[in-house]
């Protein structure tokens, strides 16, 4: 299984990352290292997700953001990681959008 991770997911990442620096220094590159192992995960496990608003969506086993992917043929694209507090309104509109 290939993953490909598309720009609007990577900004997420960032975006995430960013969060949690202005947190607490480091915590930032704990979560991206965090996000990064999640991801390589779905080369075993893509597929197997439940189905939310379209998109399979892969819990992050130590932040509340959902990995949100889709499979066609051997290859898993995620498109969203989401922040899981927001507002499910929010989180169904900003899928739409990608």
């Amino acid at each position: 299984m290939t993953i490909v991770v598309l720009d609007s997911a990577a900004e997420d990442i960032k975006s995430g990352k960013d969060f949690y620096d202005s947190r607490e220094p480091g915590i930032g590159d704990y979560f991206e290292e965090s996000i990064l192992s999640d991801l390589d995960s779905l080369i075993l496990y893509a597929g197997i997700h439940a189905v939310h608003f379209g998109f399979h969506r892969m819990l992050s086993k130590r932040f509340p953001f959902g990995i949100y992917y889709e499979v066609k043929e051997d290859v898993a694209v995620v498109y969203a990681i989401l922040d899981m507090r927001r507002d499910p309104v929010w989180i169904r509109d900003e899928l739409r959008g990608r």
